[in-house]
Formats: C-alpha cells, structure tokens, sequence
C-alpha cells in the first residue's frame, strides 16, 4: 500500500511560480510511474504530467508544457512538479497519483492517489 502526501499549495500571484511535492511511503517508490493531476470545481479531473519510474522519461499535457515541469528524486521518495508562469486557470486542487507501468495520461490507469493540494492563481 502506497501512501502519497502533496504539499507546496498555495495562493500566488499570475506570472508566479510555485513547486509542489508528492512524498511517498509504504511502497517501492521506484518501481511505479508517478503523474499530477488536477481538478477545478465543475470540472473533470485532469492530466498535468507524469514521469516513468526511470528519470527518463516525462509527458505533459499541451496546456501546461514549457511552463511546468515534472521530476522525481528515487532517493527520497518524491515526485515534484514546478510550475511557472502560472495563470489563473491553473486554479485547481493537485493530485499525484503513481501506477505500476509507463508513465500515461489516463486517469483510470493510475492506482495510488494522494488528498491533493490546494493551488490558487490570482490575476
């Protein structure tokens, strides 16, 4: 049983940056693929990025690339995601979320999710 923590939420002015953190425990950290999601009111969750168990390889969905950015430190168990640049429809709550297999886009495919994080854009 996997148990994920996000932390780094938080009220930021648009053009701000903000990083958040996904700790992991109760697993073998390295051996799942790990992606952020995230979820405004009214809205289907959706995908931000995810990375492969490897620090290899990395997908972002179009609204977000150039902007944010996923990585991940097998050593201490977490998954991080800086975001800049941030607009205000960036307001969400954030979720990570880990799955055995490559790193995908699919909400579905993902077995392991955290409470999320809170994440405010203002203009």
């Amino acid at each position: 049983q996997v148990q994920l923590v996000e932390s780094g939420g938080g009220l930021v002015q648009a053009g701000g940056s903000l990083r958040l953190s996904c700790a992991a425990s109760g697993g073998t950290f390295s051996s799942y693929a790990m992606g952020w999601f995230r979820q405004s009111p009214g809205k289907e969750r959706e995908f931000v990025a995810a990375i492969s168990i490897g620090v290899g390889s990395t997908r972002h969905a179009d609204s977000v690339k150039a902007r944010f950015t996923i990585s991940r430190d097998n050593a201490k168990n977490t998954v991080y995601l800086q975001m800049n640049s941030l607009k205000p429809e960036a307001t969400a709550v954030y979720y990570c979320a880990a799955k055995y297999g490559g790193p995908s886009s699919i909400t579905g495919s993902y077995y392991y999710w955290g409470q999320g994080t809170q994440v405010t854009v203002t203009s």
